[in-house]
């Protein structure tokens, strides 16, 4: 075990379990009734939220089908097999096993295809192999970057995406490497 309670600290941990508990309930009521006192139409303004919500949500469909589409030609047409096999030699020397690179590839991508992978690799290899935690690592520690974008950019009708693309891809970038470089460190 990584971490140990002294006996007098465990009444802090209950606290923060009671703590976190309640924070949502409690906002969730604290929320609407300091609206009402203030004179708020509180289910209108409600109402009219989920009623942009909803159109939200019709508007960002073609974004949402078409990204989809893309990623499954990518994965159906053998290019995740064929980058893996070429960039191999050049990943393995830094400690980045090359079993790992479709969930990199696909994690900006999208969230659900890189869990399935995620999931896949826990599978085969284990949780607490290096591949395994590798992967958990880099799963809660990216971002679906196309996804995002596509959505929201897509949603509020933003067209030029100008520099959110290369900094989304930055940061994907950024965390992959932190997550081989901390997992290599503290587990190997």
């Amino acid at each position: 075990m990584l971490f140990t309670v002294a006996r007098g600290d465990l009444g802090m941990y209950e606290l923060i379990g009671e703590i976190s508990r309640w924070a949502i309930p409690v906002t969730l009521l604290l929320v609407p009734l300091l609206a009402f006192i203030r004179g708020v139409p509180v289910f209108e303004i409600f109402v009219e939220g989920a009623a942009e919500g909803f159109t939200t949500a019709i508007k960002t469909i073609p974004y949402l089908v078409a990204m989809l589409v893309a990623i499954s030609i990518f994965r159906a047409s053998g290019a995740m097999e064929v980058l893996v096999h070429v960039l191999s030699p050049i990943l393995d020397p830094l400690g980045f096993p090359p079993e790992v690179l479709p969930h990199a590839v696909m994690r900006p991508l999208s969230g659900g295809a890189a869990l399935g992978i995620a999931t896949d690799l826990i599978a085969t290899h284990g949780p607490d192999s290096f591949i395994g935690r590798l992967v958990s690592t880099m799963q809660g520690s990216t971002d679906t970057t196309f996804y995002v974008l596509t959505l929201y950019f897509g949603s509020v009708g933003i067209t030029r995406y100008r520099y959110a693309i290369i900094s989304g891809l930055a940061a994907d970038f950024t965390s992959l490497v932190a997550s081989v470089f901390i997992v290599n460190r503290m587990f190997s």
